[in-house]
């Protein structure tokens, strides 16, 4: 949404149906929170109970005038469903309510298109939405007059949503070949990392955990911090030392949602899919929040979407200085004192703050200790024009014997095992 600080913001009901699935009222607060980072604000909120959504207008038609009412009241520009809406139920429900209706997934888009700050960015963020348009034509093509401005109408703009298909085929097929253009370049980015030996580790997370503040306090990255959700999108990757001296490299990640839009799975799939090319995942949990439960289960669900699994993983339970307080506060007045379980999924669990900087080397050391089990340990003559090798060693590995002979320096060392596969393969190369 592309407005001064001065004017006002456009104001939405948020509408849901509780199906007994999932738990409605803290979706909808997520919601309230996502039109917030939209730059919106909520005027009203209406769940429905009811055993499944009206197939044709969502809510059932008692809820429908008793929105209706609520929008006349507050005088909202309109209203946001929290489930992606089909084409028909979001048509009948303007017809009834005579305002704009967005769903979840619009909200979550135009977030992105507003966030995007680099090309790989834009270009995906732009796919997606043309993805989810495409779909959406039949039936609806004089509404896409109204994309002109406000939240649910950022990226691409109404000349590139003409209801030509044709033309927005093509569109799409143009941003598919740029984006896996990228994504090759991506690709050979990640070969390079390999081939020299250096440690990978994904930061992942909840949207709003604190990955982008964890990543500036361990290295000073300057990455943009936000008590938003989806503060930052574009990833950031940065070098840091680990406490025996390894260097490894810590790959800030885009932060995972409850109903995550498909779209921006597919759109950024090869951003995303950095975790299944790193060494450790580590796991930030936000652990203030009463739900960071139910937020972590939505991150393992989305990993093993994209085929991340079998990764050792470091939990960093963070923001725990505010769990400290709360804890401090209900022990003094009598009231039961929450406990954090261990993540069964973890290799190993840290509690920290990013914050203040609480935890941050205990986290570190653990990440040194589940690479350092990935470590092989091997013996090598390296000739003496591959001195400089040594140094490779040192940085990525541990280097336990070095001594120079006639034939060139013997080295034993620990190393990950592409680095020691590499300094083989080059060594009975050079000989050769």
């Amino acid at each position: 949404m592309s407005q001064n600080m001065n004017e006002n913001k456009e104001r939405f009901i948020l509408i849901a149906v509780d199906t007994g699935n999932d738990d409605a009222a803290r979706s909808v607060k997520e919601l309230a929170e996502l039109l917030d980072t939209a730059g919106g604000e909520t005027a009203g909120t209406v769940i429905q109970a009811r055993d499944a959504r009206h197939p044709g207008t969502y809510l059932g038609s008692g809820k429908i005038q008793e929105v209706k009412e609520l929008v006349e009241e507050t005088g909202a520009d309109g209203v946001i469903a929290d489930d992606e809406l089909s084409p028909s139920e979001m048509k009948n429900l303007e017809d009834a309510l005579g305002v704009t209706v967005l769903d979840r997934t619009m909200l979550i888009l135009d977030i992105f298109a507003g966030r995007a700050t680099t090309r790989e960015g834009k270009l995906q963020v732009e796919l997606a939405q043309l993805r989810y348009r495409m779909t959406r034509l039949s039936g609806r093509g004089t509404e896409f007059s109204r994309l002109g401005g406000g939240i649910g109408t950022r990226g691409p703009g109404e000349s590139k949503l003409e209801t030509d298909r044709r033309r927005i085929r093509t569109r799409i097929s143009t941003l598919k070949r740029e984006v896996e253009d990228l994504a090759r370049h991506r690709d050979v980015t990640r070969q390079e990392r390999k081939k020299s030996g250096v440690p990978v580790i994904a930061i992942v997370g909840y949207t709003n955990a604190g990955k982008s503040t964890l990543l500036n306090r361990l290295s000073d990255a300057g990455v943009l911090s936000e008590d938003k959700l989806f503060a930052t999108l574009d990833p950031t990757t940065r070098q840091v030392k680990l406490p025996a001296g390894e260097t490894a490299l810590f790959t800030d990640t885009v932060g995972f949602i409850h109903k995550l839009p498909h779209h921006l799975v597919d759109a950024f799939r090869s951003t995303l899919e950095e975790a299944k090319y790193a060494d450790v995942i580590a796991h930030v949990v936000d652990v203030s929040d009463p739900s960071w439960g139910l937020y972590s289960d939505v991150v393992y669900r989305t990993l093993a979407e994209l085929g991340v699994t079998g990764k050792p993983v470091v939990t960093v339970y963070n923001k725990y200085d505010l769990v400290e307080k709360e804890a401090k506060t209900a022990e003094a007045e009598g009231r039961e004192v929450r406990m954090l379980p261990k993540d069964p999924k973890a290799e190993l669990t840290v509690r920290a703050s990013a914050l203040t900087g609480e935890g941050i080397e205990a986290f570190l050391k653990a990440v040194e200790d589940v690479l350092g089990e990935n470590k092989v340990l091997f013996e090598l003559v390296l000739p003496f024009s591959r001195a400089g090798e040594i140094q490779t060693i040192r940085k990525y590995g541990q280097l336990i014997q070095e001594e120079y002979t006639e034939e060139g320096i013997f080295v034993r060392a620990k190393v990950p095992s592409r680095l020691r596969d590499r300094l083989i393969a080059e060594t009975e190369g050079s000989n050769g």
